[in-house]
């Protein structure tokens, strides 16, 4: 009975979850979507679990319910499940994989008895195949028995349970978004100013993943000081300005995102924040570095 799952929620987190625990010895009773297209879909990829449409009260039949829905639908599975499965929900865990929201959105479930809590994988999920889970961050946190059933998920899938306090999880969040999508939008952004400078989609991207994965390898290895690299690491105001003039013919969102990332680079990578804040606030305001010393410093 403890390592009975019901999964509510059939998209890319939930079918990669359920297989891997499905293999790793959980027996997953039921999964369930809002369409019984998705259901099934989701049932065939996991290799286990009776497809259902909605929330049936046969949910309350596992041990722990794994709620997979998008972060904004989590409040009303979590009333639609307390309404319909009711005092059945005493004893159950239930679980939600936001990263962004805590334990709290499960309230309605609470009040039925269920202990309440959060698993987020700290990976990205593609949909079509299921990601490598061991040693990956599973942040937790929640009632007790919710804490202790997502620790045991976590470890059953390989991954590190992390605790976390339920008030940071939106600043836990926001770092995977940095390092994640936002990074992906620089990287794009950075391939798309490759082809306005002549070069073919396919050697743009080669190049600069190529330089991606190695300025990461560095970071990885050596820390962010000795792996900053690029005009700015250099005291290059000269590029800096240069590069504040030609992207001016990009649309407006690559200036802006160049200097919101070089400022964000100075504060966190510099030795001396401060200096090189000033030096991007002329720049940024004039189009201009300021005057150049014999030995190629500023002043």
């Amino acid at each position: 009975m403890t390592k009975t799952l019901a999964i509510v929620g059939a998209g890319r987190v939930g079918r990669s979850l359920g297989q891997r625990l499905r293999q790793a010895g959980w027996r997953i009773t039921v999964v369930a979507s809002r369409s019984e297209g998705s259901a099934k879909r989701g049932a065939r990829f996991i290799g286990a679990g009776r497809p259902v449409t909605g929330i049936p009260p046969t949910l309350s039949a596992a041990s722990t319910i794994l709620l997979t829905v998008p972060d904004d639908a989590i409040a009303r599975v979590a009333k639609e499940l307390a309404d319909i499965a009711g005092e059945d929900l005493c004893g159950r865990v239930v679980l939600h994989t936001s990263g962004a929201l805590d334990a709290s959105v499960l309230a309605p479930v609470r009040n039925r008895g269920a202990a309440a809590g959060s698993n987020h994988p700290l990976q990205s999920f593609n949909g079509v195949s299921v990601p490598p889970l061991e040693g990956k961050v599973f942040a937790i946190e929640g009632d007790e028995a919710a804490v202790r059933m997502a620790r045991k998920i976590a470890r059953s899938l390989g991954g590190s349970p992390v605790g976390i306090t339920a008030t940071k999880k939106p600043l836990y969040h926001a770092a995977g978004a940095f390092v994640a999508g936002l990074s992906l939008a620089m990287e794009e952004a950075g391939v798309q100013i490759m082809m306005a400078a002549g070069l073919k989609r396919r050697e743009a991207q080669g190049a600069l993943l190529s330089l991606t994965r190695q300025v990461l390898e560095h970071y990885e290895k050596l820390g962010p000081q000795k792996a900053w690299t690029g005009p700015l690491s250099r005291g290059d105001y000269g590029v800096v300005a240069t590069h504040e003039s030609v992207l001016r013919e990009l649309p407006p969102e690559f200036l802006d995102a160049y200097r919101a990332v070089s400022r964000l680079a100075a504060r966190v990578l510099a030795h001396d924040s401060a200096a090189m804040l000033a030096e991007l606030d002329v720049i940024f305001a004039s189009g201009k570095p300021l005057a150049v010393k014999a030995k190629g410093g500023y002043e």
